[in-house]
C-alpha cells in the first residue's frame, strides 16, 4: 500500500514538474513575441520619419521653378508688358526682373540644401557654434529597434575639424578623421555609423542573451568593445556536459563574429556534425538567435 501512494506521488510531481515547464516555455515565447512586435512598431516609426524627410524636400525641390519655365514666365510677362501703355512698360521690366532674382535665388538656396543632405548622406545636422560648425547626429538600431544616438561637432570655419563629440573612446575616431575627414565628409561619417552599429549590435546581442536565455546560457567574458565574448550552455544528459562558445570579433565594423571556437569538458564533442553545424550558425546568425532556437529544440537546457 504505501509502496502504491509512492509511486502516484512521483507521478503527481512529476506531471507538475512537467507542467511547470510547459509555463514557463510559454512565458518565455510570450515574452519574445512582444520584444518582437516593440522592434516591428518602432520600425514602422522609423519608415514613417524618413516618409516625412523625404516628402518635405521633394516638396521644397518641386516648389523651385526651373530656369526655362522662368524664361517662358518672363518671355510671357514681357507680352503683356508690349500691349500696355507705353509709360508702364519700364515699371512692368524692373518688376519682372527684381521676381525673377527672387525666383532664381530660391532655386539655388533649395538646390544647395539638397547636395548638402546628399553630402553628408542624410543625416540629422544641426546649426552649431554661431554658424561656424555643425552638429551631425548619428542613430545606431539593431534588428529594427533604435538604439543610442551620438553626436558629433565639427568645425567648418576654414578646415573641417571635429571639436567635440560622446563617442565611445575605444571607436578609432582619429585615425578614421586622418584617413579621409578633410577629402570625403560622407564617406568619414559612414564608416564611424558602420563602427558605432555594430558595436550597439554585438552589445545588444549579449543583453538579449542575458535577458531571454537567462539560466540558460551564461556570458562568462565580455570586454567594453564587446569583440569577444565567452559563453557557456549546457548540453541535455545524465550528467549534463558543460559547453563553452567564444565568439571572436576581429572586424569591428560587423556585428557577426569572424571565428567561433566552442570547448568542452568532453573533448571530443566540438568536433561532432551538430556542433560543427552550430559553429556555422553562430557565423552567420546573431548568437542569440541561434541560442535561443538551440534552447527550442532541446539541444540545450
Amino acid at each position: 500500500m504505501e509502496d502504491a501512494r509512492e509511486c502516484l506521488k512521483e507521478g503527481v510531481l512529476s506531471h507538475l514538474n512537467m507542467l511547470e515547464m510547459e509555463a514557463l516555455r510559454l512565458s518565455r515565447k510570450q515574452q519574445l513575441s512582444l520584444q518582437q512586435q516593440s522592434r516591428v512598431d518602432d520600425l514602422r516609426i522609423m519608415v514613417e520619419k524618413l516618409r516625412a524627410q523625404r516628402d518635405h524636400l521633394k516638396a521644397r525641390a518641386q516648389s523651385t521653378l526651373s530656369l526655362q519655365q522662368l524664361k517662358a514666365m518672363v518671355g510671357q510677362r514681357k507680352e503683356v508688358c508690349d500691349d500696355d501703355a507705353d509709360g508702364d512698360e519700364e515699371g512692368h521690366s524692373e518688376s519682372l526682373q527684381l521676381h525673377l532674382s527672387l525666383l532664381m535665388a530660391k532655386r539655388a538656396q533649395v538646390k544647395d540644401l539638397l547636395q548638402g543632405h546628399h553630402l553628408i548622406g542624410g543625416y540629422d545636422v544641426t546649426e552649431a557654434s554661431r554658424g561656424k560648425g555643425v552638429c551631425v547626429s548619428i542613430a545606431t538600431a539593431f534588428e529594427g529597434h533604435y538604439l543610442e544616438t551620438y553626436n558629433l561637432e565639427l568645425d567648418i570655419a576654414r578646415t573641417v575639424r571635429i571639436s567635440r563629440h560622446n563617442i565611445p573612446p575605444f571607436i578609432p575616431l582619429e585615425k578614421l578623421a586622418q584617413d579621409n575627414m578633410q577629402t570625403d565628409l560622407r564617406e568619414f561619417l559612414g564608416t564611424i555609423s558602420k563602427h558605432l552599429n555594430a558595436f550597439a549590435g554585438r552589445r545588444q546581442q549579449v543583453c538579449l542573451i542575458q535577458e531571454v536565455l537567462q539560466g540558460s546560457v551564461e556570458v562568462m567574458e565580455s570586454n567594453a568593445l564587446f569583440n569577444m565574448v565567452v559563453l557557456m550552455c549546457t548540453e541535455p544528459g545524465q550528467k549534463g556536459t558543460a559547453v563553452l562558445c567564444t565568439l571572436e570579433y576581429s572586424d569591428l565594423t560587423r556585428f557577426l563574429p569572424t571565428k567561433v571556437v566552442i570547448e568542452s569538458e568532453d573533448k571530443t564533442l566540438p568536433s561532432t556534425p551538430k556542433w560543427k553545424e552550430h559553429q556555422s550558425l553562430l557565423l552567420e546568425t546573431p548568437a542569440h538567435t541561434v541560442l535561443q532556437a538551440l534552447k527550442w529544440k532541446g539541444q540545450i537546457v
